[in-house]
């Protein structure tokens, strides 16, 4: 009786041969990419709720038992989600996991830019104490990181149903040739904007500027709960005026109150809200694009206005 129970958990926890599986993702971007290498085969669920902030959710009854149900759960890592570390430990999930920033191939860096091979290389505190340091998880806001990672999502889905694995390679392939054509439109987007300095609401794009050159002279918040204190606020003042930076950036589910304290007096433009996660953005397989374009267009239209 308790080998049958056993088999029976087993089979289960277990796509059946043929079977697609049931996907979770975390949040839009990876919601995106796992959704383009699914292509016609399924779509796979989300777990952060649209204009959430990714840091700080709580995920609701519903979506732990979609969590417990699951598959296939496809997350960027604990340092992005602890709420979703938490929530796997807590469900009982028998599926597979598939912590993206841990993949070999992987590229990551410390906060600031600087290499990270393993969380805790790279320190930084701010002028009010609050400490930002070690591994910088928003790494999916390198399109390098995104063809890594499509190809990996398509691997594992092989390997759970290998029924379907040309399916997922093709599709793969294709997402990674479109991502191709999406950097080099962001490059050209990007181009009059030169090494200009702008200063960026938290310590999200350093993936970003990185790959695509853009110069971020300042940060107005390193850390994503605290709020800047008076110290820091004058500090970035004074890192206006010393580089130049032309544009400030307020972000989606931040006060744009101290961008706008920032900026007073020092004609400086306030460029439009920039999303990191895009939580904002229509879900689907044209986020990842639509993402990382919509950074690059946000910044060039307010450093270099036609």
């Amino acid at each position: 009786m308790r080998l049958f129970l056993c088999l029976s958990a087993a089979l289960l926890a277990t796509p059946a041969l043929g079977e697609v599986p049931r996907v979770m993702t975390d949040l839009p971007a990876v919601h995106s990419l796992a959704a383009q290498v699914m292509g016609d085969l399924g779509t796979p669920g989300i777990l952060l709720d649209k204009g959430s902030d990714a840091h700080h959710f709580q995920l609701k009854p519903s979506q732990a038992r979609a969590l417990s149900r699951a598959g296939l759960v496809i997350w960027v890592g604990p340092e992005m989600t602890p709420w979703l570390d938490r929530a796997i430990a807590g469900v009982g999930l028998s599926g597979a996991v598939l912590e993206l920033i841990e993949l070999e191939g992987t590229h990551r860096q410390g906060f600031g830019g600087g290499q990270a091979g393993v969380a805790g290389d790279a320190d930084h505190a701010d002028a009010d104490g609050h400490d930002h340091e070690g591994l910088d998880p928003h790494a999916w806001l390198t399109p390098e990181n995104g063809r890594a990672w499509l190809t990996a999502i398509a691997e594992e889905l092989s390997r759970l149903d290998p029924d379907n694995a040309a399916t997922y390679a093709a599709n793969a392939a294709a997402a990674i040739a479109a991502l191709d054509e999406t950097e080099a439109r962001i490059r050209t987007t990007l181009a009059p904007v030169g090494d200009a300095p702008v200063v960026v609401f938290h310590d999200a794009y350093g993936y970003f500027a990185g790959h695509f050159g853009v110069n971020i002279a300042g940060t107005i918040a390193f850390g994503d709960a605290a709020a800047p204190g008076a110290r820091h606020l004058a500090e970035i003042r004074a890192v206006l005026e010393r580089t130049g930076a032309v544009c400030v950036f307020p972000e989606a589910q931040h006060d744009p109150a101290y961008v706008e304290t920032l900026v007073e007096g020092t004609g400086v433009r306030v460029g439009a809200p920039l999303d990191p996660s895009g939580s904002a953005l229509d879900y689907g397989p044209g986020l990842y694009s639509a993402l990382l374009s919509g950074l690059a267009a946000s910044i060039a239209k307010c450093v270099a206005p036609e």
